[in-house]
C-alpha cells in the first residue's frame, strides 16, 4: 500500500473552532492541521498510541509555517489535506491545505515539520520501518 499523494481530511468548523464573530479562531487551524495528519498516518495502518508503546516513538511537531489566506465561518465544510514535500531519516516534512469544500476556495497553507522522537527520552528516533516501507515512492 502506498500514500495517496494528496491526502484529504473532511472537517466542519463548530460553534467551539470560532470567536465571537463566526470565524474560525487561528489555533483551530492547527487542530485541523493536526487531524489531518493523524488521519493520514490512520490510513496507512498506524496508530499513534500503538506505536509510542510498541515501538516506542512519537511524532512531534517541530516548526510550523503557516499562512492565513481567507477566513473559514461557522458551519463551514472543510477539506484539510497532508502530503509529503521530504522524507529524511528521522523527521517528514508535509505540505498542507485547508479548502471550502464547497468551492474550493484555499482558505490556508502550512508547511509543518514533523520529527520523529523516542517515547521515554523525546530524542530523535529513525522513522520506524514499517512506516518508511509504506513511503517507498515518496521523493
Amino acid at each position: 500500500m502506498n500514500p495517496p499523494v494528496e491526502f484529504v481530511w473532511p472537517v466542519r468548523v463548530y460553534y467551539e473552532d470560532t470567536d465571537a464573530g463566526g470565524v474560525v479562531y487561528h489555533a483551530s487551524y492547527l487542530r485541523f492541521l493536526e487531524r489531518s495528519r493523524t488521519e493520514w498516518l490512520r490510513s496507512l495502518g498506524f496508530e499513534q498510541d500503538r506505536l509510542a508503546v510498541e515501538e516506542g516513538v512519537l511524532f512531534a511537531v517541530r516548526r510550523l509555517e503557516i499562512d492565513y489566506l481567507v477566513p473559514a465561518r461557522f458551519n463551514e465544510r472543510l477539506a484539510v489535506t497532508a502530503s509529503i514535500a521530504r522524507l529524511g531519516r528521522a523527521s517528514l516534512e508535509f505540505d498542507q491545505r485547508i479548502r471550502r469544500r464547497d468551492d474550493g476556495t484555499e482558505l490556508c497553507r502550512a508547511r509543518v515539520s514533523v520529527v520523529c522522537v523516542g517515547s521515554g527520552d523525546f530524542r530523535p528516533r529513525a522513522i520506524p520501518q514499517a512506516i518508511r516501507r509504506e513511503l517507498d515512492d515518496v521523493p
